[in-house]
């Protein structure tokens, strides 16, 4: 329920509208999920999937979570597993919200660190990646699948 509710939160914090379904799986899934919409063979710690056009009105989009890394993350950043759960999520959000971290310039790790200090998270997934701006790579791979375009907000 704590994790619903951050979802929640977070969704509402960064302005995003509808749904979002967030499934935490493992890490063999993710890859799959990022080999087939990414066209990236490995795993990494989250996807985000922003709704096709036609459905914006009831669901915003779906976030997928590698629970096997966001274990690892959880242990190398010193912080329990669902601390890193809610950074991933709110990650997630952020591109379901248009954001971009490898094409803004440092937009999105901006929001990130703004909305993380404001939901009272550690370290955001971008800053802790060593950098604010330019592209970054998470885990090995992107974060926004290229199967589905985002909704043409670059924030």
């Amino acid at each position: 329920m704590a994790l619903a509710r951050f979802l929640a939160r977070a969704r509402r914090a960064a302005g995003v509208d509808g749904n979002i379904n967030v499934v935490i799986t493992s890490s063999r899934e993710v890859r799959d999920l990022n080999r087939r919409f990414r066209g990236t063979d490995q795993p990494t710690d989250v996807l985000s999937f922003p709704v096709l056009p036609a459905l914006q009105e009831s669901s915003a989009g779906d976030i997928a979570i590698s629970a096997r890394i966001a274990a690892q993350n959880a242990r190398q950043y010193g912080h329990g597993v669902g601390e890193e759960l809610k950074i991933l999520m709110l990650h997630g959000i952020l591109h379901l919200a248009g954001y971009d971290h490898e094409r803004d310039n440092g937009h999105m790790g901006r929001k990130e660190q703004h909305f993380r200090r404001a939901l009272g998270l550690s370290d955001s997934l971008i800053a802790r990646n060593g950098r604010l701006g330019g592209s970054v790579r998470i885990s090995g791979s992107r974060t926004t699948p290229k199967r589905r375009p985002s909704r043409g907000r670059t924030r």
